[in-house]
């Protein structure tokens, strides 16, 4: 059988505007790929990084793509190792799950070559893998969250209802919705965006984000779009978040006159993401997303897609 295997895993959108470190959603693009080679010898190498110009570390002790798969091949005894070549087509520090989509291809890849040497200690099921994968964020940026390695290795909206037990929902996504994202060519790093956030807020704010989170997940399964587009208000994190993104609310609000259903941060940022009802509309929304930065003088890189049902898939 095959020794080799190559896998893209997509990018996500974490937050979904209320939903801070539980819910996510991913897209079908950009993504990143994982080249991997099963080696007689135990351990994991990092053969080369494609497309990071350099910033991304060979030692797999740390980078998320080879630390996973090294912790999943140790629990589950392989006899195995494995040689990675990492295609680093995401840019990092973009707030799309930069450091997930390496994690959830490398996990997928090393799961599926046990599937087809190890079969009776590979992982059955995709979920299981999720724990391996949220320490590659820990590693990434402090914290194991899981709003962008759980919709990465999953695919569609997910809900991440509690961390500890964790408990992960896929949430259903209505038939037509389109996301738009847009990363413009300025710098935050998801360590700082944590770092300036309250450690308190009111209760009255918090009873604001707990109506809207609930009235995003209702829309979605209710495909009611109107209902998602009302419930896309975080009063808690954006304020504070968008102070790092210049041009953050002239974006905003061009996205929002385009037609779309609501907009916020993706992730950390700097990226912004929209949601809207149908391909056309979310085109328009990024056309004008991209003028509005444009006249700012900031670069940036378009992306108009489909929520991503799948997940990480094989490239034959």
């Amino acid at each position: 059988m095959d020794k080799t295997i190559r896998v893209f895993a997509p990018a996500t959108v974490a937050n979904v505007a209320c939903g801070f470190d539980i819910m996510g959603f991913a897209i079908d693009n950009p993504g990143d790929e994982v080249v991997m080679q099963l080696c007689e010898r135990p351990g994991v190498i990092i053969k080369r990084i494609i497309g990071d110009e350099g910033k991304l570390p060979l030692d797999p002790d740390k980078n998320t793509v080879s630390i996973v798969v090294k912790q999943l091949l140790e629990q589950v005894q392989s006899e195995y190792g494995v040689e990675i070549t990492l295609y680093k087509n995401m840019p990092l520090g973009s707030g799309l799950g930069s450091s997930a989509a390496s994690a959830v291809a490398g996990l997928h890849a090393a799961n599926e070559l046990l599937l087809r040497h190890e079969p009776e200690k590979a992982i059955q099921r995709r979920e299981d893998l999720l724990p391996f994968a949220m320490e590659g964020e820990r590693l990434a940026c402090g914290s194991a969250h899981a709003d962008n390695v759980a919709p990465a290795l999953m695919g569609g909206f997910v809900l991440v209802r509690s961390y500890d037990p964790l408990d992960v929902i896929r949430i259903p996504t209505p038939e037509g919705l389109f996301a738009t994202v847009i990363h413009p060519h300025v710098e935050v790093q998801t360590r700082d965006a944590r770092s300036i956030l309250r450690k308190q807020i009111s209760l009255e704010d918090a009873t604001i984000q707990w109506g809207n989170t609930a009235g995003l997940i209702a829309g979605l399964w209710q495909g009611d779009f109107e209902l998602i587009g009302r419930s896309m208000q975080d009063v808690i994190i954006e304020p504070i978040r968008s102070l790092l993104i210049p041009g953050f609310d002239s974006v905003k609000a061009s996205a929002m006159a385009a037609g779309a259903l609501g907009c916020g941060i993706s992730g950390s940022g700097p990226s912004i993401f929209a949601l809207s009802k149908n391909r056309s509309v979310a085109e328009e929304v990024g056309r004008k997303m991209q003028n509005t930065f444009g006249a700012l003088n900031i670069d940036s890189d378009l992306y108009v897609s489909a929520i991503n049902q799948q997940g990480p898939r094989i490239i034959e």
